[in-house]
């Protein structure tokens, strides 16, 4: 596999990285959702959405050469200094399986947000929650159900 480079999402890379989160969730995540589901998610995550996203989380992208492969974003729990959330993880079907998603989370776990928090949240889709649990995630409050938008929440406690 060629060289992944790891780095802040810029605005420019917004387009590509809605197009790659959107071949995600039609090829992987088809298999856990309903075509609604995805495509009503499919529909939120727009460009501008990243963009804002961005804004309020520290945004980054996998890429081989300029080809967005990945992507991942942490950022605070609402406004609790100690707590932080991991948000918008998406690995594309084509290099699923080749370390790529451990590699963004294992960015996002040096991050400030992650480094400054006692605890971190992950909304996980049914597609990823074993992957974070390979990761010492594990289950909020052991509740292993679905909220309403069909996520589990998973957590990371840090000692520090």
């Amino acid at each position: 596999m060629q060289d992944i480079t790891i780095r802040r999402f810029i605005n420019s890379n917004a387009k590509s990285l809605s197009d790659m989160i959107a071949y995600t969730l039609r090829t992987t995540n088809i298999k856990d959702y309903s075509i609604e589901y995805i495509e009503n998610l499919i529909a939120k995550i727009t460009p501008m959405y990243l963009i804002d996203k961005a804004d309020h989380t520290h945004m980054y992208v996998a890429a081989i050469d300029d080809k967005i492969v990945g992507c991942g974003a942490i950022g605070p729990y609402y406004d609790n200094a100690d707590e932080s959330c991991l948000f918008t993880i998406f690995v594309s079907p084509d290099y699923q399986g080749h370390g790529i998603g451990k590699r963004i989370i294992d960015t996002l776990e040096s991050d400030e947000y992650f480094v400054r928090a006692k605890r971190i949240e992950v909304p996980a889709s049914i597609t990823a929650y074993k992957f974070y649990l390979k990761l010492g995630y594990g289950y909020k409050n052991n509740n292993k159900s679905l909220d309403d938008d069909k996520l589990i929440h998973m957590e990371k406690f840090r000692r520090n």
